[in-house]
């Protein structure tokens, strides 16, 4: 079964041919970075506008990679939630045109579903029930996967996510958007143990993240430091930062894991292609006999063909979508 796959949530105009879930056709990714670079981050309207300019194009080049027309797909999926409002209704209805116009079913699909399903592109034997770690610039997330289509969230942040964060801080020591990449890298000749950075902690909710107190206290490091004449190590401070990060998303992960009796873990979302993090839960997992899977870090970010992977599944249990589906900017993964 072939599905073409739309996805337009945040800044990125994407397609893909993906076959049966697993095997993918073609995939097509214009990305908006450059010019969202010049405002430090996406701009709502703009991202709508390029969006509706690239659509066509991206689409049409996905179809011609794959070699196959219209006639040859048999459903369309699309991006219809969570994401930015204005970007998700372009993919939305572009999606129920061309529904309508060529008689194909119409599958509805959940962003976060999505980045989950990246790894059955990545590790063609991961089969659910499995837990999975959740980790972008919008949401942080352990999701207990019990099938493909039935999801639980077992822990979420309380406030800012981990890539929302990562970004932040980034921006504060003058790194470019999206900082959270960079920060990554220069993190990478830092000494991790430079600076004491606090790990907040829900208390009545073991498996919830908090970001925010964190991110202000790498801010508060920057800005006191720079007042007082104080020049900081930048790897130093990105390392520290990254770690503390890490040991939060980690410890949390790693607790749920334990509590529910899961040996199987998957990670998923932007973040999930942090240095730092694969490693971390590579090398623990080891230590437990934990499965740990993880995605190609070319699929950790938005793109198409993963949402042409959940769309097979979502098809498959009966999730079709008539020219009434409209997009929205928050829903629960479940």
């Amino acid at each position: 079964m072939k599905i073409l796959a739309i996805e337009s949530s945040c800044d990125e105009t994407a397609a893909a041919v993906v076959e049966n879930g697993r095997n993918v056709i073609s995939s097509v990714v214009a990305s908006q970075v450059e010019e969202h670079k010049l405002y430090g981050g996406v701009v709502p309207e703009i991202a709508s506008r390029r969006h509706a300019e690239a659509i066509v194009p991206v689409v049409r080049q996905a179809l011609e990679e794959a070699n196959i027309s219209l006639d040859g797909i048999d459903a369309i999926a699309v991006t219809y939630a969570p994401g930015l409002i204005g970007a998700l209704l372009v993919g939305v209805n572009f999606a129920k045109g061309l529904s309508l116009s060529t008689g194909k079913p119409l599958v509805p699909t959940h962003h976060l579903r999505s980045h989950i399903a990246s790894n059955y592109i990545s590790n063609p034997d991961l089969k659910p029930p499995f837990l999975c770690l959740v980790v972008s610039g919008g949401h942080s997330h352990i999701v207990m996967v019990e099938d493909y289509t039935k999801m639980k969230i077992i822990g979420k942040t309380r406030d800012d996510a981990a890539g929302e964060a990562f970004d932040k801080a980034a921006r504060t020591m003058g790194m470019s958007y999206p900082g959270g990449i960079e920060l990554d890298k220069v993190a990478e000749d830092g000494d991790p143990f430079a600076f004491k950075l606090p790990r907040p902690v829900v208390h009545d909710a073991p498996y919830d993240f908090s970001f925010s107190g964190l991110k202000t206290a790498v801010i508060n490091l920057i800005h006191n430091s720079a007042q007082k004449g104080i020049e900081l190590n930048k790897p130093d401070v990105c390392a520290s930062f990254r770690y503390a990060v890490v040991d939060c998303l980690v410890t949390n992960f790693l607790k749920a894991a334990e509590d529910y009796g899961v040996n199987k873990l998957v990670i998923a979302g932007g973040v999930s292609a942090n240095s730092l993090l694969r490693r971390t839960l590579r090398e623990k997992c080891d230590e437990s006999g934990y499965e740990f899977y993880m995605p190609d870090k070319s699929l950790c970010g938005d793109n198409a063909a993963m949402v042409g992977s959940q769309g097979y599944y979502e098809f498959l249990s009966g999730n079709i979508a008539g020219t009434d589906l409209n997009a929205y900017a928050t829903m629960s993964i479940e």
